[in-house]
């Protein structure tokens, strides 16, 4: 089930198919705006200041020709690749050759990615985009240098993670079955997400619809008992 935004921004749905068009979300001090590409239907997030028009791509997964369409014009200085799986960052060359903007990634995984990471990050670092700032989360188990971002806005702006494929609705990401990485995923996800956000913070996966930490939490001993 799709998540219901908060009042005052009742036209996001989050809903976005490959092919389709992107889905744009106004927030005060932030637009996002979500795209989906790739068989793999993977989800890209552009995010832009409203101060300054400076933008943030998180994982420029492929589809040069539409990521570099969807930036346009406006300067895209960073590129957070939030995992080392090679379905995140196959446009990754090319969205970096035509932007020069800075890649980004946690250290564990940045081996994997296709070009050199300019900025490894850890749990508790920042990134900014023009004058909003986005904390990094760390999260084990997915794959070792798994990172999610999270967005705090000002006033009614409400909080916003993008958790690439490390929480989805429905659970955690895919650990291949391996019980010391659930444990490990599930653990970073219940402590570092749901232990750290309201209930009403807004998740943006890296593939597929929306959710709430609220509409989840329900969840997490089933989860658990489950183990995936």
């Amino acid at each position: 089930m799709t998540a219901s935004p908060p009042s005052g921004d009742r036209t996001y749905t989050g809903d976005v198919e490959v092919g389709g068009p992107a889905d744009v979300r106004e927030l005060p001090g932030l637009t996002i705006t979500k795209l989906a590409v790739s068989e793999m239907a993977n989800n890209v997030y552009l995010l832009r200041s409203t101060a300054t028009g400076e933008g943030l791509l998180i994982d420029a997964a492929a589809e040069p020709e539409a990521l570099l369409a969807l930036i346009g014009d406006a300067g895209v200085r960073t590129v957070v690749t939030t995992h080392g799986h090679w379905d995140h960052h196959r446009a990754l060359p090319e969205v970096v050759a035509a932007s020069g903007a800075v890649t980004v990634a946690g250290t564990a995984d940045a081996a994997d990615l296709p070009v050199p990471v300019q900025r490894t990050v850890e749990h508790g670092d920042t990134v900014t985009v023009g004058d909003q700032t986005l904390e990094v989360v760390h999260l084990r188990g997915h794959t070792p240098g798994s990172i999610a971002l999270v967005w705090r806005g000002p006033g009614e702006g409400g909080v916003h993670v993008f958790t690439g494929d490390s929480l989805f609705p429905g659970g955690v990401g895919n650990t291949q079955q391996d019980p010391a990485r659930f444990a490990s995923l599930i653990d970073d996800v219940e402590e570092r997400l749901f232990g750290a956000l309201p209930d009403e913070a807004w998740v943006y996966p890296g593939h597929g619809s929306d959710t709430t930490i609220g509409a989840e939490r329900p969840h997490l001993a089933e989860w658990r008992e489950r183990g995936w």
